[in-house]
C-alpha cells in the first residue's frame, strides 16, 4: 500500500514564531537606539506571510510593516522611535507579531516585543551595576552565613 504523505493540520494560533531580540529598549539620550531591528525566523518547510501590529502605532515607524519570509530564511524588520519625549519614559509599548501561511488568512501564529523608552542609557548601565552589586553582596552574605567553621569542625570530630 502506497502511503501519501500528509502535511500536519496546523491549529490557528499555536505555530511558534521565533523573533529576536523579545524586547526593544530605546534611550532618549542615545540617537543609535531611536533605530532598532527585529529579525523574524521562519524555520518551517513552508513560507511565511507576517504582519507588524502596535498597541501605540503614532510613536514608531515600522519599515515593512507586512511581508513575507522564505522557508528556512529570516527577515529584519526596522523599528524606529518618532516621539522621544519624557512624558514617553518607562511606558511600555507592544508590537505583535502576526504570521500564517503564505495562502490562507488566519493567524498561524503570534509574537509579542515589548519596547520601553528609557531617559539614558548611562543612568541605566549604573542602575543595572549597582543591582548586580547588591545581588552578589547578598550572595556574598549568605553564603558567609551558611558556612559555619564551628559546625564544619563538630561534624568531623563526630566521624
Amino acid at each position: 500500500m502506497h502511503q501519501q504523505k500528509r502535511q500536519p493540520e496546523l491549529v490557528e494560533g499555536n505555530l511558534p514564531v521565533f523573533v529576536f531580540p523579545t524586547e526593544l529598549i530605546f534611550y532618549a539620550d542615545d540617537q543609535s537606539t531611536h533605530k532598532q531591528v527585529l529579525t523574524l525566523y521562519n524555520p518551517y518547510e513552508f513560507a511565511l506571510k507576517f504582519k507588524v501590529l502596535c498597541t501605540t502605532p503614532n510613536k514608531y515607524v515600522v519599515v515593512d510593516a507586512a511581508g513575507a519570509v522564505k522557508p528556512q530564511c529570516c527577515v529584519d524588520i526596522v523599528i524606529r522611535h518618532r516621539d522621544v519625549r519624557s512624558c514617553h519614559y518607562g511606558v511600555i509599548d507592544k508590537f505583535r507579531l502576526q504570521v500564517s501561511e503564505q495562502s490562507q488568512r488566519k493567524a498561524l501564529g503570534r509574537k509579542e516585543v515589548v519596547a520601553t523608552l528609557l531617559p539614558s542609557a548611562k543612568e541605566q548601565q549604573k542602575e543595572e551595576e549597582e543591582k548586580r552589586i547588591k545581588e552578589h553582596l547578598t550572595e556574598s552574605l549568605l553564603f558567609e552565613q551558611s558556612f559555619q567553621p564551628g559546625l564544619i569542625t563538630m561534624a568531623i570530630l563526630r566521624t
